[in-house]
């Protein structure tokens, strides 16, 4: 059996706020740790039939970023659902929700941006 690790390290500041984080894969072709400015990691225990998470992002990271980074997260997971349970309506569902999400946040952006 083959093992994969995969290495988080956040670096806080004097607040315990994100300032860094960096993460590393073993089966990665890049040897250096990859900057990143925010993560998401779930894990689903099922014992308890809960998710784990751990959503961290860094003061650089911006609301535009944020909402790309959450927009590419719910398309990612419409995707994974469907692999795991090929749910098509469900999928469209979900990716139409995040479609929804996003353009609303493109709008609201657009009207902050004219009271400037």
């Amino acid at each position: 059996m083959h093992q994969s690790d995969i290495q988080i390290k956040v670096m806080l500041d004097a607040d315990k706020i994100p300032a860094n984080i960096q993460w590393q894969a073993s089966d990665s072709t890049v040897d250096e740790p990859q900057q990143a400015k925010a993560i998401m990691v779930a894990f689903w225990d099922g014992i308890d039939k809960s998710a784990l998470r751990i959503d961290l992002w860094t003061k650089e990271m911006m609301v535009d970023e944020m909402a790309d980074f959450y927009y590419q997260n719910l398309l990612s997971m419409a995707d994974t659902f469907g692999r795991a349970t090929q749910h098509k309506e469900l999928v469209e569902d979900m990716k139409t929700f995040a479609k929804s999400f996003y353009q609303k946040f493109r709008e609201i952006q657009l009207q902050q941006n004219k009271l400037v």
